[in-house]
């Protein structure tokens, strides 16, 4: 069966068509329009709609190379169906280089669906939304952490929705962190709408991170693969799959005196019960908190700076049963972890998982 015309923000891009354009979607103080840099490919056969987005905060640069790649890695003969890539959301942030729209330091991922007659983030999601994400039938939406933190590599999922799941498990992480997300989030809004999304993150903000991004590239092929977007390539998975409950299994660890952090942890992401994490000492070593594993696991995401209040979250723990660790640590031995903090939480090398592709993953989901 052939396509017909997608229409997208104003455009009628006809299959087998590869456009680019800038959707105008508000304007500055200043009076200059506001635009977001979109492409869609329209493939010849049919097939799914598929949007990815990037920063959404408008610091998480990671997402913004993947989406960049995506849109030229593929033409519109090798495709069934129809991609969506809208490159950057929230475009003041990008612009100024903040997590959120400036001067009211608005979040735009709290503020979808979002309506025409409110804030430049409620009209800025509104128009992204009704425009974009509503005709569009799954996604990928990719985060980083915010500035100061580093997020390990991993996807986060509604896993009581079916077709939620099936995004989520062929995407090929390591971890999902199972959820419905915040009020707000794009994840949510398009969830509850029946458009199956799934929130991607990874790494750091304010840089490209080339090993997550070779992954992720990886991974977005997979999940095409899936849904037959690209029917001739196989769908990949990860040497093993631990879904994260909604409870009990994950906490953020905080310091409980205030100081300088020193972390303990690592090289590699599992860590073993009672195993030191962080120090936190004031500047004579004379109140000095050790803060250590509460069970054997993984660090999921770390604070970055070296300095810490009380009540400041050091890390997003991550408890693990003692099969899933007995796997992390074959793959440690292996090396697959040599450079995983180094590196900015790589989780695994590309060259690891392609090893894999061809073989299920060991599920030791609870």
């Amino acid at each position: 069966m052939f396509r017909e015309d997608a229409h997208f923000g104003g455009h009628v891009i006809t299959p087998g068509e590869r456009r680019t354009f800038r959707f105008e979607c508000g304007e500055t103080y200043h009076g200059d329009s506001l635009e977001i840099p979109v492409t869609v490919i329209n493939g010849e056969f049919e097939g799914p709609t598929v949007f990815l987005t990037a920063a959404v905060h408008g610091d998480e640069l990671n997402g913004v190379k993947i989406v960049q790649e995506v849109a030229r890695q593929y033409d519109p003969e090798d495709i069934h169906g129809t991609l969506v890539c809208l490159h950057v959301l929230n475009v003041p942030g990008f612009l100024a280089q903040q997590r959120y729209v400036p001067i009211y330091d608005e979040d735009l991922n709290r503020s979808f669906p979002g309506g025409p007659h409110g804030t430049l983030a409620s009209r800025l999601a509104n128009m992204v939304y009704t425009e974009f994400i509503s005709n569009c039938d799954l996604g990928i939406d990719f985060h980083t952490s915010t500035r100061n933190r580093a997020t390990m590599y991993h996807v986060r999922a509604d896993m009581r929705d079916p077709d939620v799941e099936r995004v989520a498990r062929a995407f090929g992480t390591s971890v999902i962190l199972d959820g419905k997300g915040s009020v707000g989030t794009l994840r949510r809004a398009a969830c509850r709408d029946g458009i199956p999304t799934v929130t991607v993150e990874m790494g750091r903000a304010h840089r490209f991170q080339t090993a997550h991004l070779d992954r992720a590239l990886h991974c977005v092929a997979s999940v095409l693969a899936e849904h037959e977007v690209l029917p001739d390539r196989p769908v990949s998975w990860p040497g093993w799959t631990r879904v994260v409950a909604r409870g009990g299994e994950k906490r953020w660890l905080r310091a409980e005196t205030a100081g300088l952090v020193e972390m303990k942890w690592g090289p590699h992401p599992l860590v073993e019960e009672g195993e030191p994490l962080f120090v936190v000492s004031d500047h004579f070593k004379d109140d000095v908190e050790v803060v250590r594993a509460p069970s054997t696991g993984l660090v999921v995401g770390v604070l970055e700076n070296a300095v810490a209040y009380p009540g400041h979250p050091l890390c997003h723990f991550v408890t693990v049963d003692e099969r899933t660790a007995d796997i992390i640590r074959e793959d440690i031995q292996r090396g697959v972890f040599d450079i995983y903090r180094e590196g900015g939480f790589q989780w695994p090398e590309p060259r690891w998982y392609a090893e894999h592709r061809s073989s299920p993953a060991r599920n030791t989901s609870t």
